[in-house]
């Protein structure tokens, strides 16, 4: 009967499906080893790929001579990719705030906050540290005394923000006026404007200035991230009347990762014609590598400090878990960080992956990761404080501690609510310069190379933000075995004594039951009474 295979529709022990659980635990042969790597990994290999590709599609259209309009052509299938990503960036910032801040209670929703912003905090502070000491160690201003904008033909770069302003219009990020235009589709930001006030004695126009409120373009990512947390906590204090509207933003939650999985199937093809129109638009590469080579040798070295040694001992710290085994699943993220710049662009790839790969629970990793692509600017931080002590040294300035001081403080600060666009920390650098009262004549150097900069620089900021989902994931993960064991301990504690008052109450009673029942054994007149 055992040899049968079939009874009725049911498998047997013997049975061809029981002969396949059997077979798994068979060594595979290298083909088939390397089809299950291929097919798991399908999506990273076709990235990577589209990467080197695009390098040399590039360097082959480059020699081609296009006109303005065939290069927007050419980087037609790059726009689309970016216009895309940034597409799905509004409903998955909102969706995934309102869900993962309803879905913990106001008591975990503190402490892991509090520990994010900690985190957050305290290695952007790192990055600036190393960004100043690689900046006086390496000197790339040094020497580079008759460099200048007009040696580059570039155009100068000049802001009319005051150092106030730059903070205050930060705070205003956080509490639009109104949730569509200010919140979604553009910034509030602060400019002068010369109005004649009167004329003095000789008949001179007066003129005094004036701080005028204005709308820039781009989305403000950081009001979009407060509005929908406290959104989130305000549903889940409704009770019973929110459920209906958290369960609508979670299903919106999950129809938005499906579009996500789409879109990451372009990215590959995308990416391919980004790389390369980026590669056909550059000047003379030569030229501005040998002019501010230091200066990006000194940034892409920090960024490989931070993102390389200290950003995965900080993890390894809180886990005590190999965190380049953790990094190892987010190869796709970082390739579109590499070609996108956009820290924001990532962000829909850095979730799935984070979740599916890593295996990050979803509550902290929608609840973390669009804060973090918000707040967490660490290869910004690097390279701004680079670029500071580099103008300074360029206009052979000396710096003074209180200086020094102020660059770690200004990078750290300005870098919450930095726009996670392409050459966003261009501006950041402009409110460091000011604060320090550096001029900001030469910002079109580090405009001209942050092409080459910027793509580290993403790739720094994303990693820090996985990371950090790793360390908060850990952290719950060991607070919810505590509690699990704690609320294990008061079951047995309860079962102990119950069984304490059942052992007792038979010891009570057991006694007088035997002390019945040999009465009644060893009396004859009971006996006789029965029969």
């Amino acid at each position: 009967m055992e040899k049968k295979s079939e009874i009725n529709g049911h498998a047997m022990p013997g049975s061809a499906s029981t002969e396949r659980i059997l077979e798994k635990g068979a060594p595979r042969s290298f083909l088939e080893k390397l089809t299950d790597f291929l097919r798991r990994n399908l999506l990273v290999i076709m990235t990577v790929s589209g990467v080197l590709v695009g390098v040399g599609l590039g360097l082959m259209v480059r020699s081609m001579n296009l006109t303005r309009a065939q290069m927007s052509y050419f980087a037609f299938p790059g726009e689309m990719l970016l216009r895309m990503l940034k597409m799905i960036i509004l409903p998955l910032v909102v969706c995934s705030l309102v869900s993962g801040a309803a879905s913990l209670d106001t008591r975990s929703l503190g402490r892991l906050g509090g520990i994010a912003v900690s985190y957050f905090l305290v290695t952007t502070l790192i990055a600036s540290g190393i960004g100043v000491a690689l900046a006086f160690i390496i000197k790339p201003g040094v020497g580079a005394g008759a460099l200048n904008t007009n040696s580059l033909g570039l155009e100068s770069v000049s802001s009319n923000k005051e150092t106030t302003d730059s903070f205050l219009d930060l705070a205003r990020y956080r509490r639009p006026s109104k949730q569509v235009s200010p919140s979604v589709i553009s910034q509030y930001a602060t400019d002068y404007k010369m109005i004649p006030v009167g004329n003095d004695t000789n008949g001179t126009v007066l003129y005094q200035k004036v701080p005028v409120g204005t709308e820039t373009d781009g989305m403000n990512i950081l009001g979009l991230v407060l509005f929908a947390m406290v959104f989130g906590v305000a549903l889940r204090k409704l009770g019973d009347e929110g459920e209906e509207l958290i369960r609508f933003f979670n299903a919106f939650n999950e129809a938005t990762m499906v579009l996500v999985s789409w879109i990451m199937w372009y990215i590959p093809f995308g990416i391919m014609f980004l790389v390369g129109s980026k590669i056909v638009e550059m000047e003379d590469v030569v030229l501005l590598v040998t002019s501010l080579g230091k200066y990006i040798f000194a940034s892409i070295l920090g960024h490989i400090i931070h993102g390389g040694i200290v950003l995965p001992l900080i993890y390894f710290g809180f886990t005590r878990k190999n965190p380049f085994s953790f990094l190892s699943g987010l190869i796709t993220p970082f390739t579109t960080a590499f070609a996108t710049c956009s820290s924001s662009a990532t962000l829909p790839s850095m979730i799935k992956c984070v979740e599916e790969n890593n295996g990050v629970d979803k509550r902290i990793s929608r609840f973390i990761l669009p804060i973090g692509a918000t707040v967490n600017m660490d290869g910004a931080a690097i390279f701004q404080c680079i670029a500071a002590v580099f103008i300074a040294q360029l206009n052979n300035a000396e710096l003074n501690a209180g200086q020094i001081f102020t660059i770690l403080v200004t990078a750290t600060a300005s870098s919450v609510g930095a726009a996670g666009i392409p050459a966003g920390g261009i501006i950041t650098i402009a409110i460091i310069l000011e604060a320090i009262g550096l001029p900001t004549n030469d910002l079109s150097l580090m405009l001209a190379v942050d092409w080459i900069v910027d793509r580290t620089t993403t790739v720094v900021n994303v990693e820090g933000d996985a990371l950090g989902a790793g360390i908060l994931h850990h952290i719950n993960q060991q607070e919810m075995k505590k509690e699990q064991e704690q609320r294990q301990g008061g079951e047995l504690m309860e079962v102990r004594v119950e069984a304490v008052a059942n052992v007792q109450a038979e010891e009570e009673t057991s006694p007088l039951v035997m002390h019945q029942t040999k009465a009644v054994e060893a009396t004859p007149e009971a006996i006789e009474s029965v029969l």
